[in-house]
């Protein structure tokens, strides 16, 4: 009897298990099906909700504990009042709040055009948007993309305003200068208008091997300079010509947007923190981000809008290991570089 009952318990377990695992393919299948059907979403959010919240958490957090009964009963009279008056008035403005993180393939423009399509169909006269943008440039024709995007705006005669805190350097200045306003935090790094290119070329390397590379090609300046071919005066001046018209494209587009900027003392590649590019006419006025839309807050609605792509369950794992093996470089890089002030 005991036997018995131990294999039906074995059998019971076993079916039970084999239940989960059919359970759980099941859900995997469909929640792949549903993320490669939608992957997209938009996501929008008040601030002007979320500090309130906050702030009204800190109160109560430093009322008395007899006394937060009240300070509830006032939020909620406030609230009551906020809806009553606001029956009788007109629609609020709203500032309209993106945000671009630029990598050296500006591979946030194609999202941002997405946000900015969204809005142009939305955004009222009185509005405003604001781009959050950070980057220290990139490839030229990625960025040449992202700064159209913001012209987008302008020529619908949207009113903008571009707020930078940490960088917004070569390509990343390129989308800056688009706005109708600039505004910078004290020691956000802006400019680099210039042009940068280097190419590596081992050809005396191979030539030393008895190694032979032949370039071969149609148009007189298909192939300027190259890794492996010999390198030629003629291919070298025709680069540098390259780079000059690309840096007068650059410096024209700047100079059509910021009508003040001494555009030839300003691109000579070098860059100026926040108080020094106001002065220069690089940017219109010092404050952070925070401090912008604090300020804006007492006037109108703060949205923040981001379209967000759900990541597979691949995707995920893999991030979060590349995240892990980040995390870890850096912690390392952080104790050596501590390691110099704890020595005895």
């Amino acid at each position: 009897m005991t036997e018995w009952l131990t294999d039906y318990g074995m059998f019971l377990a076993q079916a039970l298990t084999l239940l989960v695992v059919a359970a759980l393919v099941i859900a995997l299948v469909a929640r792949v099906r549903h993320e490669s059907s939608d992957r997209t979403r938009l996501c929008i959010e008040e601030l002007n909700e979320r500090y309130l919240q906050r702030r009204r958490r800190l109160r109560l957090a430093r009322t008395a504990r007899g006394l937060r009964k009240g300070q509830l009963k006032a939020f909620r009279r406030a609230d009551k009042d906020e809806k009553r008056q606001a029956k009788g008035q007109s629609e609020r403005s709203c500032v309209w709040v993106l945000d671009f993180h630029g990598d050296l393939k500006a591979s946030g423009a194609l999202r941002l055009a997405e946000e900015i399509s969204a809005l142009l169909g939305v955004v009222k006269e009185g509005d405003e948007v604001v781009i959050r943008l950070e980057s220290a440039g990139g490839l030229v024709h990625a960025y040449g993309l992202a700064a159209a995007q913001l012209d987008r705006l302008r020529a619908a005669g949207v009113s903008t305003t571009v707020c930078v805190d940490k960088v917004a350097a070569s390509g990343g200045y390129l989308m800056a200068c688009c706005a109708d306003r600039l505004h910078v935090a004290p020691f956000a790094v802006l400019g680099s208008i210039g042009v940068v290119a280097q190419l590596p070329n081992v050809h005396r390397l191979l030539k030393r091997h008895d190694i032979d590379v032949e370039v071969l090609t149609a148009g007189r300046y298909k192939r300027t300079l190259t890794v492996f071919g010999e390198n030629t005066e003629e291919g070298r001046e025709k680069f540098v010509e390259d780079l000059e018209n690309t840096h007068e494209l650059f410096k024209r587009y700047v100079a059509e947007r910021r009508s003040g900027l001494d555009i030839d003392s300003a691109a000579t590649g070098e860059i100026w923190y926040g108080s020094d590019a106001v002065q220069r006419g690089l940017a219109d006025s010092l404050g952070t981000s925070e401090a912008y839309l604090m300020e804006r807050m007492s006037d109108a609605r703060i949205l923040t809008v981001r379209l967000e792509t759900r990541k597979g369950l691949s995707e995920r794992l893999g991030l979060a290991i590349a995240k892990g093996v980040e995390r870890g470089v850096e912690r390392t890089i952080e104790v050596a570089d501590a390691s110099r002030w704890l020595r005895k």
